[in-house]
Parts: C-alpha cells; sequence; structure tokens
C-alpha cells in the first residue's frame, strides 16, 4: 500500500490544465508543454528552443534545398542529342557568317533525263541492186617512150598530171626522160547510177501520141466523133479505154490523132517513132579495171534501156587509146552484153588502155551494099576504161 501510495497520487494528481502539450519520445506520454522529464519513463527532457524559432529554423532550411529531378535514360539521351544538334547549328552559322562570300555556295547539278528512244518501224527490206562496187587498182608501171610527155602519157591513160606527180614523187614540172620507169595510176572508178525505169513500148507510143481533148455534146456519138477526127472508132475506144461503142453526154474523152487514118489524097504518114531512150548504165568491168594474160575473155555488160522493139539495137564501140594508131571496133547486138574479140587484144607487152561506151541505135534501112544503115535512138552512155596486156611483161608485176 506505502508502494501505491507514492504511485497513485502523483497520476492521480490533477496537473494544472495547459492549452499546450508535448509527447514523450519514448513512451508517448503527454506531457505539458514546459515539462522537463516524463512522468512515465523518467525520460529527461533537454532545453527546447523556443517553438516560433524552431518554425522560422525549419523554413529556412527547407527554403534553401536544391528541386530533384529525375529522368529516365531514353529521356536523357533525347535530351542531349537536342543540345548535341543545337550547339552544332550554332557552329555551323557561326563560321557561315564569318567565311568569305562563295565559301559555301553549291551549284545544283541537274540530273540529265532519259530520252524516250522511239522504236524503229519495221521497213520493207529491198533486194540489193547487182551494181558492182568500186575497186581501187594498184598502179602499173609503164616505160616513157621516145618524145613522151607527163601530159601525152596522162591523155593516153586518161589520168591527170598531178596525180603521175604524186605517184611518182615528181617536181610540178614533171620532168621525165624516154626510158624512164613511171607509175602510172589507173582512172578513179566512178560507181553507175542506178538504172532508171523504162516504160514498155506500148506506153512509151501512147505518151508521145498526140491527143485532143473534147467533151461529148448533144447527138454525139462514138461513130460521128470517128468520122469528124478520122480516127478509128477502135482506136478511141482503146485508147480511152471504153468497153462499149457508147458514149454519154458531158463524158471526157482523148482523141489520139497518131492513130489517124491515112488520107487516099494524102501520102502514107510516116510511123510514128517512140521517144529516145536514156542513156545506157554501164555494169561490168568497173572502170579502171585490168586484164591480164590470165583472162581470155572480156565480157563488157549493161543495163537494159527496156525492151528493143524489131529493127533496134545496140551499138558498142571500143577503142585502144595506147596505140600509136588508134584502133576501134564498132559492133551492134541486141543482148546487154558483148563480148570483146581476142583479135583486139594487144600484141605487146604494154598495158594498153581501152575505152568503150554503149548507145541505143535503130535501122532506118539499107545502103547500096545492103547493109543496115543505123541512126540513134537514144543517148550514148558514160565512158570507161579498162587495161589489157597482151604479152608477159618481163620484170614488171602484174597490177
Amino acid at each position: 500500500m506505502e508502494l501505491f501510495d507514492g504511485i497513485i497520487p502523483a497520476r492521480m494528481t490533477q496537473e494544472p490544465t495547459s492549452s499546450k502539450t508535448k509527447v514523450c519520445p519514448t513512451c508517448g506520454t503527454r506531457l505539458s508543454e514546459n515539462a522537463a522529464r516524463c512522468l512515465v519513463c523518467g525520460t529527461e527532457f533537454g532545453a527546447q528552443p523556443e517553438p516560433k524559432a524552431a518554425k522560422k529554423t525549419e523554413k529556412s532550411v527547407q527554403a534553401s534545398r536544391m528541386p530533384e529531378i529525375t529522368l529516365s535514360l531514353p529521356v536523357a539521351i533525347g535530351i542531349l542529342a537536342v543540345v548535341v544538334i543545337v550547339a552544332a547549328a550554332a557552329v555551323f552559322f557561326s563560321l557561315r557568317a564569318s567565311a568569305p562570300p562563295g565559301t559555301f555556295e553549291t551549284s545544283e547539278t541537274a540530273t540529265p533525263t532519259e530520252t524516250p528512244t522511239a522504236s524503229p518501224v519495221p521497213t520493207d527490206t529491198l533486194l540489193p541492186t547487182d551494181i558492182p562496187t568500186a575497186t581501187l587498182q594498184p598502179p602499173f608501171d609503164y616505160t616513157v617512150g621516145p618524145g613522151e610527155t607527163c601530159s601525152l602519157i596522162a591523155y593516153n591513160f586518161n589520168v591527170s598530171v598531178q596525180s603521175i606527180i604524186i605517184e611518182n614523187n615528181l617536181p610540178s614540172t614533171c620532168p621525165i626522160s624516154e626510158g624512164q620507169a613511171l607509175k602510172i595510176p589507173y582512172p578513179t572508178p566512178t560507181v553507175p547510177p542506178p538504172s532508171t525505169n523504162t516504160p514498155p513500148p506500148d506506153i512509151a507510143t501512147k505518151q508521145s501520141c498526140e491527143t485532143v481533148p473534147i467533151t461529148v455534146q448533144e447527138n454525139d456519138t462514138l461513130s460521128s466523133i470517128s468520122l469528124n477526127y478520122a480516127v478509128p472508132m477502135s482506136a478511141i475506144k482503146e485508147f480511152n479505154g471504153l468497153t462499149t461503142d457508147n458514149v454519154f453526154l458531158g463524158q471526157s474523152l482523148l482523141i489520139p490523132l497518131c492513130m489517124r487514118e491515112a488520107d487516099p489524097n494524102q501520102p502514107t504518114p510516116t510511123a510514128t517513132i517512140p521517144p529516145p531512150y536514156p542513156a545506157p548504165n554501164l555494169l561490168l568491168p568497173a572502170d579502171g579495171a585490168a586484164f591480164t594474160l590470165a583472162n581470155d575473155v572480156v565480157t563488157l555488160q549493161w543495163a537494159s534501156v527496156g525492151v528493143l522493139r524489131d529493127g533496134e539495137a545496140y551499138q558498142v564501140v571500143v577503142e585502144d587509146v595506147t596505140a600509136s594508131q588508134t584502133r576501134r571496133i564498132t559492133d551492134y547486138v541486141t543482148d546487154t552484153k558483148y563480148i570483146v574479140p581476142t583479135t583486139f587484144r594487144p600484141k605487146d607487152n604494154v598495158a594498153h588502155v581501152m575505152r568503150w561506151w554503149v548507145s541505143p541505135v535503130r535501122q532506118a534501112g539499107v545502103d547500096d551494099q545492103g547493109q543496115p544503115i543505123w541512126v540513134a535512138s537514144g543517148a550514148v552512155s558514160d565512158k570507161r576504161v579498162f587495161t589489157w596486156v597482151g604479152v608477159a611483161v618481163q620484170g614488171t608485176p602484174n597490177p
């Protein structure tokens, strides 16, 4: 009882009521604000600063702390990249502003645009024309004869003096002497032009016929028109392509006066001659070709000028311009080729220059000896040359 006498009065004793209390940090007993010792556990309280001062100190400490920011790794990397880009841009613009004009200027190179290629339109394949191509021949050896000059040699071989000078490396005056060996170039070969189409004789005759255009009038008949112009009805029908004897008012016709019937009181008119034939195109041999002992036969060929009628032919002329006295043969053929007779072959070791040409002719009658008389019926072809060696040349290579 005595033990409790000391304690119970203490707990039961009412302490003066205070509006402010504090809690013991050891046992949690609520005590008055001014208590220096816990009445339950005996914990002593140290001197405490004034409440106002503590609050002020707490506020001042809280105000001085820096705010804490927490960032994730991807966000931090992104912010770092933005900072690096901004810094690089700042450096670039600062260098650009301080650099001389034109340092950072670049010219734009236009990218070439591919042009679309149009697909070729297929064309018809033309058949090749049998026309020989020009082939250059090497020069042949020639020995200057007595009294010959460069001009005479050039004329005989149908070449220029300049070509002889260049080929033999001679002075411009071309001094040569008897017995001197020269290189003579062949004449420049000429490629013949393509052959032209020649109309058949019936079309040529129709084109050359003199005509009179008329218009069929009222009461005109094919018979009356034939009588008026003395032209057979069959000739008018054939010339105008009529299938019947009927004609119509206002129809246009051509009256072929060349088919007019002969007047018994007038002399018989001369037959209508077709228009002149074009010049034949020479084909073979090529201009400047060379023939040696290996060539026993020389054949000349040319393109046809059309279908020859009765009494028409080709006149072929071949002449040796190298001989001291010009030799010439003239012959007439109806074919488009001619074989030069072997009797015309040279008899010496000099390469003779042969000139030849062709022209269409027609027979105009016969002479007192019964030989045909030929007259020209077309243009003369171009002239060509070829060389022909009669016997072997000692020590001289064949051209």
